[in-house]
């Protein structure tokens, strides 16, 4: 398990799961409006600097685009 990013109580609006919750296998993100805040990765290997660009670029990004796991992380960040 790696989290990046800070996120004080209360201080997002929503989080979001990317993969198999129940398996133990995902990544939580939490956003304010469509910004995300800090991510999470659970037993997904290999993401923690795409979850860093998501934070540091503040792109704009919808709950689906991070939820679906057929397109890339890395394609979700602009630089």
């Amino acid at each position: 398990m790696e989290y990046v990013g800070h996120v004080e109580p209360g201080g997002y609006d929503q989080v979001v799961f990317r993969g198999d919750v129940a398996a133990g296998e995902f990544i939580a993100f939490w956003l304010s409006g469509d910004r995300v805040l800090a991510g999470m990765n659970v037993n997904v290997w290999d993401v923690v600097e795409p979850i860093k660009r998501l934070i540091r670029s503040g792109t704009p990004v919808t709950p689906q685009a991070l939820a679906d796991t057929g397109r890339p992380l890395e394609t979700l960040a602009t630089p």
